[in-house]
């Protein structure tokens, strides 16, 4: 009885001790040795263009002397540069990092090791925040593979590996905090969310697991107060950014479905009304003339609760699964109209396509305005920006693109510095700015007193005089 008593207590032990093997590893080193190869750090350069006075002194703001001499002002042109990181999926230099870490770029520079390569860009998808690139050389480099995020579970062991404020092959870990986020950066937003520490610059840069496969790339953090990580980061998931990826390096562009309608949440009170069990699927707002859905019969007022055998258990589960399905394919739908099920079948058009996509792509357009009165340029915040500095989503204000010589900003604040607001009054774009400091001059006010994100993105207040 002793003997067998011993022999079931060395089972436990060994069993126990196997699990923390598997649950707390002694080290993330081998690992580490092996990945960090294959991230690399990226670098950005953008020209941005100014004026330079000419003469050793500066004209006050409103002197008729500074509207005088302004054909003596100078065009100056520097250099401004961003940091990211991005990590090699083939071995001939194809680079994965984000779309925002490259956007307008005008030189890519990549870094693997010691060595710098120029590098161009194959294709971007700024929807979903990816951007795929190519080293200019021959050289041979080391890969890393993606993994199947779908079996990525909450409380797993993940490592990030990137470029931090600069600080290439930085390796943190931690575990995954949760999945399927929903953080309304994006309209296929589906994140996974880490708590391994993740910093301006760790953008782009690869999430793996224990296996050294890519399971995420890192795109947002969470930060009050631009306080850098608190252990709230977001990573693209790998199942859905191979899909997109596979586009860019093929089209060079993606090719996403659609449905051509406009949806909306199912309440509570909609579910009561429509007789559901419980709210669920997304709710027809309107549908595009001669889209796909217009033309299989959809309307208005219907509840879709299945796409091509996917369950639609929410709102913002639809786009999501529409932009994976193939273009062209014949997909059936489930409907909730007039209280009963009823089946629809139509073929998947392309969103690239559409009118709808044209027109929201030429929204975008970035529009400068000179604020004549501050003998400044600006253009209004945009969504990249916001996604690029990681700033709180619902962030307003006016991006500094000149300043004037004669401008009395000059020397306070720089280019890419954010107003948002002044005299404590917010500012929502270009023309609020430009309104608001009219009102200030006319009224003769001496000061003005700015609230800024300088390009460090920390948020302070400036005095500046105007009389």
């Amino acid at each position: 009885m002793r003997f067998f008593k011993k022999i079931f207590l060395l089972i436990v032990v060994l069993n126990f001790s196997t699990f923390n093997v598997y649950a707390v590893p002694d080290s993330f080193a081998n690992l580490a040795e092996k990945l960090m190869p294959s991230v690399v750090n990226i670098s950005t350069t953008q020209t941005v263009k100014t004026t330079t006075n000419q003469f050793p002194f500066q004209f006050p703001p409103g002197s008729p002397f500074g509207e005088m001499f302004k054909d003596f002002e100078r065009p100056t042109e520097r250099q401004a540069s961003a940091l990211g990181s991005g990590f090699i999926i083939k071995e001939d230099g194809i680079v994965i990092t984000n779309n925002h870490v490259i956007a307008n770029a005008e030189d890519i520079l990549v870094k693997v090791g010691e060595k710098e390569y120029k590098a161009k860009l194959v294709g971007a998808d700024p929807y979903m925040d990816i951007a795929v690139l190519k080293m200019e050389t021959k050289d041979k480099f080391k890969t890393v593979k993606f993994g199947d995020s779908d079996t990525a579970r909450v409380g797993d062991w993940a490592v990030a590996i990137g470029n931090p404020f600069g600080l290439g092959g930085t390796v943190t870990a931690g575990i995954i905090s949760a999945r399927n986020r929903d953080i309304n950066l994006t309209r296929y937003d589906d994140f996974i969310q880490t708590d391994a520490s993740i910093n301006q610059g760790n953008s782009g840069g690869p999430l793996f697991n224990l296996k050294g496969e890519v399971i995420g790339i890192n795109t947002a953090i969470i930060a009050p107060g631009q306080s850098g990580s608190i252990g709230i980061g977001f990573a693209i998931p790998a199942n859905a950014a191979s899909n997109v990826i596979d586009q860019l390096l093929e089209f060079g562009e993606t090719k996403r479905g659609w449905l051509g309608v406009r949806i909306q949440e199912v309440t509570k009170e909609i579910a009561e009304v429509e007789k559901l069990k419980k709210p669920a699927g997304a709710l027809v707002a309107s549908v595009g003339q001669s889209s796909p859905a217009d033309k299989a019969g959809i309307k208005a007022g219907d509840i879709i609760l299945e796409f091509d055998g996917k369950k639609i258990d929410t709102m913002r589960t639809l786009p999501k699964v529409v932009a994976n399905t193939k273009v062209g394919k014949s997909v059936e739908l489930k409907i909730w109209r007039n209280k009963k099920s009823i089946t629809k079948r139509l073929t998947l058009g392309r969103l690239e396509s559409s009118e709808e996509f044209k027109e929201k792509k030429t929204k975008t357009v970035k529009k400068e305005t000179e604020i004549e009165t501050l003998k400044i340029t600006v253009r209004d915040l945009i969504d990249q920006d916001i996604k690029s500095r990681n700033l709180k989503k619902n962030t307003k204000g006016v991006v500094i693109i000149d300043i004037a010589n004669r401008s009395p900003l000059a020397n306070l604040l720089s280019i890419n510095d954010i107003i948002i607001e002044v005299q404590k009054t917010s500012v929502k774009n270009s023309s609020d700015l430009n309104k608001i400091v009219d009102g200030i001059f006319k009224k003769g006010e001496k000061t003005l007193l700015l609230t800024v994100i300088n390009n460090n993105n920390r948020r302070r207040y400036l005095g500046v005089k105007i009389n």
